[in-house]
């Protein structure tokens, strides 16, 4: 990916004040951020851009982050995702790693997230 196009976040999360702090932040680190306010509405998108990683919360209304993931994985979609949630049982990191999903437990501290996203897009420069 070439270093003046800026990586690209697809970022779900129900909480409108979690998720514009979480754009402002990514977009701060360098990113271009698309931010959904439910995985219905990340799912009606068409046209995902190659080269970005989602970012999903976990808890969601209706389809939950891992529900979505996999929704938008049979229609071919293709793209690293990390998960956000806060206290992830088990049972839940079990099905993230089956994935192949990481998992960055909220509070999100320091660089964690963008860590996380930089790992998932091996060569992005954001």
């Amino acid at each position: 990916m070439s270093s003046s196009i800026p990586a690209r976040i697809l970022l779900v999360d129900d909480d409108p004040a979690v998720r514009s702090a979480l754009a402002f932040s990514m977009e701060l680190e360098g990113f271009a951020v698309d931010a959904y306010e439910s995985g219905a509405a990340l799912a009606c998108r068409t046209g995902f851009p190659a080269g970005a990683c989602l970012v999903l919360d976990h808890r969601l209304p209706g389809l939950d982050g891992l529900d979505l993931l996999a929704s938008l994985r049979r229609r071919g979609v293709d793209l690293p995702a990390v998960l956000i949630t806060t206290n992830p049982r088990p049972e839940l990191r079990r099905r993230a790693q089956a994935a192949g999903v990481p998992i960055v437990e909220k509070p999100l501290l320091g660089d964690a997230l963008v860590d996380a996203v930089r790992r998932a897009l091996p060569g992005a420069r954001a």
